[in-house]
């Protein structure tokens, strides 16, 4: 946890999703909250590791029922900065490991945006989703956020040229696969080892979606798109973010999940 703790203490979190690159990931995750409340009157929302709000808080402001669940104090701390006190929600300090706070079937939408980031083994990832799954209501959706391993092998191990110092820490298996530890903050994974996981609990997928796609590979050139080029790509990547042939080589993937 120290290490998470000084990296969120120093890293820009807000402004990354508030980059136009970034707004790729946000409008994205945002369209698939929106799905997931379709129909639903008065929906009750948990976000597990809310961050500093960028999901919690917009959508409290929407008059939406939240309850946010974050680690790092230091993101609890601007998240609340950002309320006034009308909205519907409560900030609270929690670990996705345990969410015995909160009752069961109590909750329409689940998220966990952030947690399985920085969860290193396959029984704290279990553990995490289980959770999120006992807290929903039979019928309801869990979003789940993942990264991706490819991306970092293509960018940061070939594109940076970071191979000979990767191998030489034993930081990937044969099958390129990279091995994270809490020090290098990130856990990255396939989308068979998110199936893997979404086999232990009783959920159906409905989606697993690339919140991000080729974005992140070329974030010089979405920033500096006019307004018309970046609505363009954002019809361009709503039209493939499901492809199925694609998913492994974004940065950020969703898997959209409901309790059966």
């Amino acid at each position: 946890m120290d290490y998470l703790e000084e990296y969120y203490n120093q890293y820009d979190e807000e402004g990354r999703l508030l980059s136009r690159h970034g707004q790729v990931e946000y409008l994205t995750t945002m369209r698939y909250i929106k799905e997931c409340l379709e129909g639903i009157s008065d929906p009750s929302i948990l976000e597990v590791g809310a961050g500093t709000g960028r999901y919690s808080v917009t959508l409290a402001k929407q008059g939406l029922h939240v309850a946010a669940v974050e680690l790092i104090e230091h993101n609890l701390e601007i998240l609340r900065s950002k309320l006034d006190g009308t909205e519907p929600i409560r900030a609270i300090q929690g670990n996705a490991l345990d969410l015995s706070g909160f009752s069961d079937d109590s909750f329409d939408l689940t998220m966990l945006l952030g947690p399985m980031y920085h969860l290193y083994t396959k029984e704290e990832k279990l553990q995490a989703l289980s959770e999120a799954v006992r807290v929903t209501k039979s019928g309801g959706h869990i979003l789940v956020a993942y990264c991706m391993n490819e991306p970092t092998v293509i960018q940061y191990v070939f594109g940076s040229n970071h191979l000979h110092e990767v191998m030489e820490l034993n930081m990937l298996t044969p099958d390129w696969h990279c091995i994270s530890e809490p020090k290098e903050i990130f856990e990255l994974v396939r989308t068979e080892d998110i199936s893997e996981i979404d086999a232990s609990v009783p959920v159906k997928r409905i989606k697993l979606a690339a919140t991000d796609g080729a974005t992140n590979y070329m974030r010089e050139s979405i920033d500096a798109m006019d307004d018309e080029t970046f609505a363009k790509w954002m019809d361009y990547h709503f039209a493939i973010c499901e492809r199925q042939d694609l998913i492994g080589a974004s940065h950020h993937t969703l898997d959209v999940l409901r309790k059966e």
